[in-house]
């Protein structure tokens, strides 16, 4: 029989609580959340455990927190630090085992099965040296779960080690019936309050009981709650009750890309005419069109996602338009987008809009077109795409994103919506 693996999912606690933290020495017995002090309709990012104590909460409003929490600092997030001390993280982590796989921005698997005999032989001493590697180097904790799939290191993790006071935890699976199948099942790994609810509904409330279920009895209530096609989620979440998972751990980009997307929140009640959402638009396509160029891809489907709300009534689609040709050109793009939103519009205020191109093939090859000079579109859009990887995405701007209702410029302060 193959070698049992040994793979850890370390986390990092309070992650960007803890960045700021580390680099604010006088903070270090305050409270600290991070989010945007300026906006207390906003949401708290992250918040230290002296600030989680006092009742603050990740995702809570901002001026909720400040009520429950007077003493508290509010830190505007630093998103580029963040990032940086995420792969100075990841590179710890490799001095120790180069299979490596990041997780999210604060989590990490890491399959130690082979590197573990260099430390020692021992397990609880080598995450030992790790998280006092990654504390020493950063400031940032971590807790570590270990399993022999990545599904049971994760679910350690979340259930177990966060709350173990060494930050650590083993769940194997001669442990699963007195551990993890006592759970309820909302405690399981990718399951949300609709998919709990949906449990409920089958007379499911611990984990235990998808556990021990048959996998065709568990089929029949999938499909008798959720339909025909639920065959597919029923074996995936069967496997993660048991703790099964064949996925390895692996290093770099797992999957071919399928789409590239791009959206933004918007203040509703700033949004409210069509000339407006049209500068939106167009800048989403823009960084969309320019994203799959650098990719190296062009795209036959062009996809938007719209949240519309004035406060009480909401209303959220999707749509999308086959292209005749492939192209990762922002005219050709901007004009199916536009369509797609007026056609489909109902002149409430927009909340929330989204652009993706998919179907996506090599963009080595141009499709030539009667009364287009495609070539030289793509030639001048390379060209303004190389000024701004050189001289930031604020060197070239669009005459319609220095209007009121353009984003592009607070977009060129951030990452991933956040400053920075």
């Amino acid at each position: 029989m193959p070698k049992e693996r040994v793979i850890l999912l370390s986390d990092c606690q309070a992650f960007y609580a803890s960045v700021e933290k580390a680099a604010h020495p006088e903070y270090r017995d305050k409270p600290v959340a991070v989010g945007d002090p300026t906006r207390m309709n906003g949401i708290v990012l992250a918040a230290c455990p002296l600030a989680k104590a006092k009742g603050v909460t990740t995702a809570s409003r901002v001026g909720e927190a400040l009520a429950k929490c007077p003493e508290l600092i509010v830190i505007r997030p630093r998103m580029g630090t963040y990032i940086k001390v995420s792969l100075l993280i990841s590179e710890i982590y490799r001095t120790y085992t180069d299979l490596v796989e990041p997780y999210s921005i604060d989590e990490q698997f890491l399959d130690v099965t082979g590197s573990l005999a260099y430390f020692g032989g021992s397990l609880q001493d080598m995450i030992h040296k790790i998280q006092h590697h990654v504390l020493l180097s950063t400031g940032v904790w971590t807790r570590v779960g270990i399993g022999s799939t990545k599904v049971m290191a994760k679910m350690a993790t979340d259930n177990y080690a966060k709350k173990m006071k060494d930050g650590i935890y083993e769940l194997s699976f001669d442990q699963l019936e007195t551990t993890l199948w006592k759970l309820p099942v909302q405690d399981m790994f990718m399951v949300a309050a609709r998919m709990t609810k949906n449990f409920w509904r089958m007379g499911i409330s611990t984990i235990g009981d998808i556990a021990r279920m048959e996998l065709s009895e568990f089929k029949r209530r999938m499909r008798t709650t959720m339909g025909k096609q639920s065959d597919i989620q029923a074996e995936y979440y069967w496997q993660t009750a048991r703790g099964l998972d064949p996925s390895p751990v692996v290093t770099g980009m797992r999957h071919q890309i399928k789409s590239v997307g791009h959206g933004k929140a918007l203040r509703w009640n700033l949004y409210t005419r069509h000339t407006d959402i049209e500068v939106v638009l167009l800048e989403l396509v823009i960084e969309v069109c320019q994203r799959a160029r650098r990719y190296g891809y062009m795209g036959s489907v062009v996809s938007i996602s719209v949240l519309e709300t004035d406060g009480e009534r909401s209303n959220a689609y999707e749509r999308q338009m086959t292209l005749p040709e492939p192209t990762s050109l922002t005219h050709e793009v901007a004009a199916a987008a536009q369509k797609l939103f007026a056609d489909n519009w109902s002149g409430l205020p927009i909340g929330r809009l989204a652009i993706s191109l998919s179907n996506l093939s090599d963009d080595s090859v141009i499709q030539l077109t009667l009364f287009d000079d495609r070539v030289r579109a793509y030639n001048k859009e390379r060209a303004i795409d190389q000024i701004k990887a050189r001289y930031g995405s604020k060197a070239l701007i669009r005459a319609s994103s220095m209007l009121e209702s353009g984003v592009a410029l607070e977009r060129a302060e951030q990452i991933g919506g956040h400053y920075k």
